[in-house]
């Protein structure tokens, strides 16, 4: 089939991967997000997928917004028979989910219904999930709502992170895309509409709301810090500075929530059930650092509340 591959992060990567190494599929173009200004020279950085088609010689389109004109015009002209989609970061109007002929394919990281929206894996994770996996559904006008074609599941563990977890999904779940994208070809394809139960929602996670809560009991906290490692990052106010807290691990130390004690074997900090010991920290302005060494050369924290 005559594929557009629509994605833009790393987490897309491996499944334009496949489908460039496919046989049955040709990937006549992609889509991914304008490149962006970072970093304190502000150089123009090309996403991932987008690189990676540059490598392969694969057109890249990158518009602003996918209702321009022109960008109908360019993906009417391509005449792609599906349309795999894969973390694009944009929603895609009526008119461009009517382009291909066998529509849009979604690759979700959730097992659907459950955690529709922008951060699946980081909701697992701190929801206390044992078991997610990867979802392909075709597109509709909801927010991921439409039915499921294929599934495959992973068991979340003890110290996964959301980066851990999601550099899993994103090679089973490249191979369930591709599979398929192979099923719709040779017309085996089951489109099964999504049960109204079981429904769940997760946000896109911002900077505040990856503030950690120290009343919260430490299973809570835990979760939470894995939940949002790498991106956004944990963090917390320990006296007047601002740190990111890498994954932590249980304490025996008795201590009030926020509560810090600084010892030679780590920094401990209270929770609303337990404590917990850092480790590793990113002091504002700084790099990563074990937290015990970080605590060595800053000022006195010992005593400090953290919040």
């Amino acid at each position: 089939m005559r594929v557009v591959f629509a994605g833009t992060p790393d987490a897309a990567v491996p499944s334009l991967e496949r489908l460039i190494a496919s046989t049955k599929h040709d990937v006549v173009a992609v889509v991914t997000r304008p490149d962006a200004h970072a970093g304190r020279g502000r150089k123009v950085n090309r996403s991932p997928v987008g690189l990676l088609a540059d490598q392969h010689g694969i057109p890249v389109l990158t518009p602003r917004r996918p209702s321009e004109p022109e960008f109908v015009s360019e993906l009417t002209d391509l005449a792609p028979d599906v349309c795999p989609v894969v973390a694009y970061g944009a929603l895609l109007p009526r008119p461009v989910l009517d382009i291909p002929r066998f529509g849009w394919i979604n690759l979700h990281f959730s097992l659907l219904p459950a955690w529709r929206g922008a951060a699946p894996v980081q909701a697992s994770i701190a929801a206390g999930d044992d078991i997610t996996g990867a979802s392909t559904f075709l597109l509709d006008d909801g927010m991921d709502t439409g039915p499921v074609l294929g599934v495959v599941t992973e068991t979340i563990r003890p110290t996964d992170t959301s980066g851990d977890l999601l550099h899993r999904l994103s090679v089973s779940g490249a191979e369930l895309l591709e599979a398929t994208l192979d099923a719709i070809e040779s017309g085996e394809a089951s489109a099964i509409p999504q049960p109204t139960d079981g429904v769940s929602h997760a946000a896109k996670v911002t900077v505040d709301a990856a503030r950690i809560d120290w009343s919260a009991s430490s299973t809570a906290v835990d979760r939470h810090i894995r939940a949002v490692t790498p991106a956004p990052g944990a963090w917390t106010t320990i006296g007047d500075l601002r740190v990111k807290i890498g994954p932590v691990r249980p304490s025996d130390e008795t201590l009030e929530p926020g509560e810090v004690l600084a010892r030679k074997d780590g920094v401990h900090i209270g929770t609303g059930d337990g404590s917990i010991v850092l480790g590793d920290v990113q002091p504002q302005g700084k790099k990563l650092m074990k937290a015990a060494d970080w605590a060595r050369g800053a000022r006195s924290i010992d005593g400090t509340v953290a919040q």
